[in-house]
C-alpha cells in the first residue's frame, strides 16, 4: 500500500490571514525571526494495489478537483516513502 500526500497551499498572491495570525502570536511569545507564516493543508491518501502513472495522475486530478481550490490555492502531490512497520 503506498501513501500520497497532498500538500495544499494559498498561493503567494492571496492574502493568508490564518499565517499573519500564527505569525504575529508566534513573534508575542517570544519566537523571534519569523518573518511570515502560510498555513495550508494536508491530505494523506492511502492507496491500494500498485501506483502506476496513470493512478498517479488520477489522484492529482482528484487533488484538483476536490482537495483544492485552484483558484486562491496550489497544490502538490508526492509518494512517500514506505516506513518499516514495528
Amino acid at each position: 500500500m503506498a501513501k500520497v500526500v497532498v500538500d495544499v497551499m494559498p498561493k503567494r498572491a492571496i492574502l493568508d490571514p490564518q499565517g499573519r495570525a500564527v505569525a504575529g502570536a508566534l513573534g508575542r511569545l517570544g519566537f523571534a525571526g519569523v518573518s511570515d507564516v502560510r498555513q495550508g493543508k494536508r491530505f494523506e491518501l492511502e492507496v491500494e494495489g500498485e501506483l502506476t502513472e496513470e493512478r498517479l495522475a488520477e489522484l492529482r486530478r482528484a487533488a484538483e478537483t476536490l482537495l483544492a481550490n485552484t483558484v486562491i490555492e496550489d497544490f502538490t502531490v508526492r509518494v512517500e516513502p514506505a516506513t518499516a512497520q514495528a
